[in-house]
């Protein structure tokens, strides 16, 4: 009996010790399906991807180029025409045109002569027969320019450029390949 009572002591203290053993992690194991299923999957996919992006994407992306290049190539030779256009052969001018400053009060003067250059005689004809609203557009231009900006040397483009679009709004029939400044005295 003896023997019977201490193998279920022992038994309890197997059991006892079991309970209170801390229990052991699963050792990681692959499973044989990941593979047979999971990478050829995966290498399918790849290579969706690729033929996605080499034939979609970047044939949008050749063709917004080409189509670009296509643009500045058009550009270049408009440029060439333009070049062909002899500068300086037909100059219109404008002489001695004296206006007050926008906030100076009658107190300062600008005196300008202006030169406009254009294309051909027949413009130049155009030109003569409308000097009135020629002078009232620069007069109006200059006159509205404060002092600050009349003296200021990187702003004669600015007003160059205003006079040139506001003359062809008002004379659509001509082209303006530049606009001369060939007096302009500040007092």
């Amino acid at each position: 009996m003896e023997t019977e009572k201490e193998k279920e002591k022992e038994n309890k203290e197997v059991v006892e010790n079991k309970e209170t053993e801390i229990p052991k992690k699963k050792s990681f194991s692959i499973n044989p399906k990941i593979f047979i299923i999971g990478l050829p999957l995966f290498i399918v996919q790849l290579v969706a991807v690729y033929f996605i992006t080499a034939n979609i994407l970047l044939s949008k992306v050749h063709g917004s180029s080409t189509n670009v290049t296509e643009q500045t190539n058009a550009e270049k030779k408009e440029n060439k025409k333009e070049q062909q256009v002899e500068l300086g052969k037909f100059i219109f001018s404008i002489e001695d045109i004296i206006v007050n400053p926008a906030g100076t009060e009658g107190k300062r003067l600008l005196l300008a002569s202006i030169g406009l250059d254009i294309t051909s005689e027949e413009e130049q004809q155009i030109l003569k027969s409308k000097e009135i609203l020629i002078k009232d557009v620069i007069i109006s231009s200059l006159s509205s320019k404060s002092m600050e900006q009349l003296s200021n040397n990187a702003y004669k483009d600015t007003l160059k450029n205003e006079i040139a679009s506001r003359l062809t709004n008002s004379i659509p029939n001509i082209k303006l390949n530049s606009v001369y400044l060939s007096k302009f005295i500040i007092q």
